[in-house]
């Protein structure tokens, strides 16, 4: 008897099953015959691939500036209502370094305060790491060392004509001699003398009459640095105490009590001396472009006769405005700058 006889019916249907499915696979993956037809017509070719460009064009961000400002301030490149922040606005622009203005504020800065610069990355890869901020005490050193670059870079090129040698001497040349004269001067005595007016005199009168002075405090120092912060009125509060409270406690530290006619006394004086100090020049130092110095002084009264501001204590501003060769400087550089 065949060994099919003795199989149960299970058993018997079991191959022809076996075949069903190995048929049924091969139907499920073989090619329809009409598609099979088009590929033999149009068959498949795959191309070599394209090399990648040796450098990808793209458009680099510029160096950015942050300082206190408002947003349309910072688009029109306006200058900053801080003095701080203005000085080396106008120090930039003076030495004639591209860069754009951003508002913000001192959380947001790396150091805690403003302004701070961020350099424009120098490589035209993506995967650079970003570029550290510069802040405000190292500015002056970052702008001579990108110059001191440039020129490195212009002497190691291949460019043996005259017209090279000319490119070589005029970022010296550029660099106007006040920067030289700052890095001698500023170790000389009557240097830092008329810096001090600046940093000390000048400015407690400024913190003074802008923060501790009420009319102004209500007229220029909430619009511009509280009230864009915040809606709330109890925090907006809090932030006016510590402003003022930050005032008081800086001009504290000069003297052990605030008096009011001593700090405005002192700052016409200052003014007198930088009044003195300029004479009949265009610029400090007699150079022929500004320079630091001039974006020092520019800081404060390019502020002060700004009549947009409203100022309601006029003590300083009168002060200011005695001295016409002064306010005409802040107005030269404001139109050739601004």
């Amino acid at each position: 008897m065949s060994q099919d006889a003795d199989a149960t019916p299970e058993e018997k249907q079991k191959p022809r099953a076996k075949a069903q499915i190995k048929h049924s696979s091969w139907s499920w993956f073989a090619t329809p015959q009409p598609i099979k037809h088009l590929f033999d017509k149009f068959p498949l070719e795959i191309y070599s691939e394209n090399e990648l460009p040796q450098r990808t064009a793209y458009e680099r961000d510029p160096h950015a500036l942050y300082v206190f400002t408002t947003n349309d301030g910072a688009r029109a490149g306006a200058p900053s209502f801080n003095p701080g922040c203005l000085k080396w606005q106008a120090y930039l622009k003076f030495r004639n370094f591209p860069f754009i203005t951003k508002s913000s504020n001192n959380h947001a800065s790396p150091t805690g305060a403003l302004p701070f610069l961020l350099p424009a990355s120098s490589s035209s890869t993506s995967v650079e790491a970003p570029p550290s901020p510069v802040p405000s005490n190292r500015i002056q050193r970052w702008t001579r060392d990108v110059r001191e670059k440039r020129i490195a870079d212009s002497k190691s090129s291949n460019l043996g004509n005259k017209e090279a040698k000319q490119g070589e001497a005029q970022p010296e040349t550029r660099a106007s001699t006040e920067e030289a004269t700052a890095s001698s001067d500023i170790w000389d005595i009557r240097y830092e003398a008329y810096m001090s007016l600046l940093d000390h005199r000048i400015r407690n009168a400024y913190l003074y009459s802008l923060y501790l002075s009420p009319p102004n405090f209500d007229a220029i120092a909430f619009p511009l640095y509280i009230a864009p912060s915040t809606t709330n009125t109890l925090v907006r509060i809090t932030i006016s105490h510590q402003l003022r409270a930050a005032a008081e406690a800086e001009l504290l530290k000069q003297s052990s009590r605030i008096d009011v006619e001593a700090i405005y006394q002192e700052s016409e004086k200052a003014f007198a001396a930088l009044s003195d100090l300029l004479g009949d020049d265009e610029y400090y130092f007699k150079e022929k472009k500004p320079g630091l110095f001039d974006a020092s002084v520019f800081a404060y009264t390019n502020l002060l006769l700004d009549k947009g501001l409203g100022w309601r204590d006029t003590r300083m501003v009168n002060g200011l405005r005695c001295h016409p060769n002064l306010v005409a400087h802040q107005k030269k550089l404001k139109k050739a700058y601004f």
